[in-house]
């Protein structure tokens, strides 16, 4: 389990892929640059968490890497940070935003490291793979809400009325089954 203050900073990266708005209003994690949820809303530090992802063991890792760099960052950039909270916390959030880009640009060294991270953030935000879709959306997942991912019928089925290139493309397999599995 990740300490507070690594929670904090993997929370305000989170919060620089997806953000959203704040929990709280002295919520420091989450910047409050966008209406509605972001990752941190859609549950980025649980996914992340998750011993699925392999990145779970070494969040305090990325935590602490991050505020190493949020450090040299703010020294370059003259900016005096709030020590009540971790530097990357205590960036504001176009600086966050600089900072994470710098990280993620072709050619920096721990780039597959920051992507990877991003992508389990952003991925907790738009297909929340870490839940169950049904109950996830039920309890009004912000990205899948935001997506306009809709209910299953009642029957626990989705069923789409409308074929998403606007035509059919092609008629099921003879074999099909009614739950659309082949047999």
């Amino acid at each position: 389990m990740p300490t507070r203050d690594s929670i904090l900073t993997i929370e305000a990266f989170a919060d620089t892929i997806v953000p959203g708005e704040k929990r709280t209003p002295d919520d420091r994690a989450v910047a409050g640059a966008a209406p509605d949820g972001g990752a941190v809303a859609a549950g980025a530090l649980d996914l992340l968490q998750w011993s699925a992802t392999g990145v779970h063991d070494g969040l305090d890792d990325f935590a602490r890497a991050l505020d190493g760099h949020a450090l040299d960052y703010a020294g370059e950039h003259g900016l005096d940070l709030d020590e009540d909270v971790p530097p990357f916390v205590a960036l504001p959030f176009e600086h966050r935003t600089a900072l994470v880009q710098r990280v993620t640009t072709p050619g920096h060294r721990e780039k597959p490291l920051w992507i990877s991270l991003a992508l389990f953030c952003y991925m907790a935000y738009d297909s929340a793979a870490h839940l169950n879709t049904a109950e996830a959306l039920a309890a009004g997942h912000p990205g899948l809400t935001a997506l306009g991912i809709y209910q299953p019928d009642a029957d626990g089925l989705w069923r789409f009325p409308d074929f998403s290139y606007g035509r059919k493309l092609a008629d099921p397999h003879p074999d099909t089954i009614p739950t659309g599995s082949l047999p």
